[in-house]
């Protein structure tokens, strides 16, 4: 009856993490969707202003798919605690009929067995969906960022932009390959 318990904690945890950065997908669009309607009054360029919307919407598209990802993670993990507390009570039940001579030898133990494997890929699966959504929100990041750097090329003074390089990360891609 301890794994059972040991692994409730660990989806408890899942959840409040999760829940974490599901706050965090919904704070972003609504600093974006404010900086939307602050561009709608700002007189910019129109080149600037197609490509800040161009990112925007980008942006909005990865944090939807971030947000679907992320509740779908939150189900599996609630789905897995329940699974978990089903387990400790099939855990309790089966001990209980063995103890009291209702059921002979073995009868019946693989049912918690069966549930805690079920509850463990409902984890499993959980931790899958949040490490699609880290990708995807390492990937919303990486392509913010350039469109900061880029836009900054512009203000900034050219010798303080020619000072400082690119920086590549070895891991991306570069846009110019």
């Amino acid at each position: 009856m301890i794994t059972p318990a040991v692994l409730i904690s660990a989806s408890g945890t899942m959840i409040l993490s999760t829940t974490t950065r599901l706050g965090k997908v919904v704070d972003r669009v609504r600093v974006l969707s404010d900086r939307l309607l602050q561009l709608a009054g700002d007189e910019v360029t129109v080149e600037f202003l197609e490509e800040e919307r161009a990112m925007m919407y980008d942006q909005l598209d990865k944090l939807t798919s971030r947000s679907r990802l992320l509740q779908r993670a939150l189900t599996v993990f609630y789905l897995a605690v329940g699974v978990f507390v089903a387990t400790s009570v099939a855990v309790g039940g089966v001990a209980f009929f063995y103890q009291n001579g209702l059921t002979g030898g073995s009868r019946g133990a693989w049912i918690p067995v069966v549930m805690g494997l079920v509850g463990a890929s409902f984890l499993f699966y959980g931790s899958m969906l949040l490490i699609f959504e880290a990708r995807l929100a390492l990937r919303a990041t990486h392509a913010e960022m350039d469109f900061i750097w880029r836009t900054t090329k512009r203000i900034v003074p050219r010798e303080l932009v020619e000072r400082h390089k690119t920086h590549y990360v070895h891991f991306r891609r570069r846009a110019d390959r």
